[in-house]
């Protein structure tokens, strides 16, 4: 089990409305992250979810059962927070068995899911000691590892990965993955890392201003991004945004203010002189000694690739290049784009044009 639905959730503070028309279907096994800026709402939902937070709106189902009324204990829900919120005085064994021992768990109970979430999570050797003996990423697992004794029917991610150091979050986001694809148990996590959403995720939700902005895959949403604001959350470096007008129905290209002309994937039904945003991603932008012109700003290599920052037609933006990219600031340099790959807004509302 561990099917959750949101049937037009909404969540206030007095009149301040924080979540509006929340409408989604998390399917049992999947695992879903939820991702966008500061304040958008994510944290809130999957406190919600959890029973942390009372629902103002609508209904959220867990499992066929309305959940809304149903206290936090009694919806088999296991929470992780971006806090370890380990108990400094108890030993790694006694901080992953406190529910279980809250709940009366025999001990034969106790210590077979103890020592069996310590060996999914490689916690067996630590078990004797104390939260200030762990490092960051493993007392995180620990933490983990207090979900997974309970056996719930799903997982809730705060934020876990936040406290730790670069390294390690790429590590410890192997583990999660893994642990998901071991335990096959459905996984809600939070995130403001689009990174993170990307690289882990089965189906990733963008919120933005306590709505969603768009529900798909992670490949899906990079190349088929609903808006401006997906497309420019969604993939790093961030996609490239210049303001153009249309040249007219027929025509294969955009115009930015000083004339030059951007390729299009096809042409756009609007009249010419209609003004657009146009999008292009770092790694759909190649070197072309017969290509538009541009001089280089900076150049930053990441080992297996450069990231170069251009002067193009009055504006800035950002090339991912390769490694064998020989580039100095102030280097004049031609640039292809590939029209296929690029993106068309609307100026007004954002939303992306056919």
């Amino acid at each position: 089990m561990g099917q959750i639905t949101f049937d037009n959730v909404g969540k206030s503070y007095g009149k301040a409305e924080v979540l509006s028309g929340i409408n989604l279907e998390i399917h049992e096994g999947e695992f879903v992250v939820l991702v966008g800026p500061s304040g958008c709402g994510k944290s809130t939902l999957l406190r919600m979810i959890a029973g942390l937070e009372d629902i103002s709106k609508g209904r959220i189902i867990i499992d066929g059962k309305v959940a809304n009324r149903i206290p936090a204990k009694q919806r088999g829900l296991a929470m992780v927070f971006q806090s370890y919120a380990l108990y400094p005085h108890m030993k790694v064994a006694d901080n992953m068995s406190f529910a279980l021992r809250l709940a009366g768990a025999s001990k034969k109970e106790i210590a077979e899911k103890v020592h069996h979430a310590a060996d999914i999570l490689g916690l067996t050797d630590y078990l004797d000691r104390l939260p200030r003996e762990l490092s960051g990423g493993q007392r995180q697992r620990v933490a983990m590892g207090r979900a997974i004794v309970r056996d719930p029917e799903a997982f809730l991610f705060d934020e876990p990965l936040s406290n730790l150091d670069a390294k390690l979050r790429v590590r410890m986001r192997s583990e999660i993955k893994k642990l998901h694809q071991r335990l096959g148990k459905t996984m809600i996590y939070v995130t403001h890392d689009q990174t993170e959403a990307m690289t882990m995720a089965d189906r990733i939700v963008v919120l933005n201003e306590g709505g969603i902005a768009q529900v798909g895959t992670p490949k899906e949403l990079y190349l088929k991004p609903v808006s401006q604001f997906v497309a420019s959350f969604i993939g790093s470096p961030e996609i490239n945004i210049l303001a153009a007008k249309t040249t007219g129905k027929t025509a294969n290209h955009v115009v930015l203010e000083d004339g030059t002309q951007l390729p299009l994937a096809q042409p756009l039904d609007l009249p010419e002189g209609t003004a657009v945003t146009y999008g292009v991603r770092p790694q759909t932008i190649m070197l072309d000694p017969n290509g538009m012109p541009a001089e280089v700003v900076l150049v930053e290599p990441t080992g297996e690739v450069v990231e170069a920052t251009l002067s193009f037609a009055g504006h800035d933006i950002v090339a991912v290049l390769p490694e064998d990219a020989a580039l100095e600031p102030g280097d004049k340099v031609g640039l292809h784009i590939q029209a296929e790959r690029t993106f068309v807004f609307d100026a007004q509302t954002g939303e992306r044009l056919a």
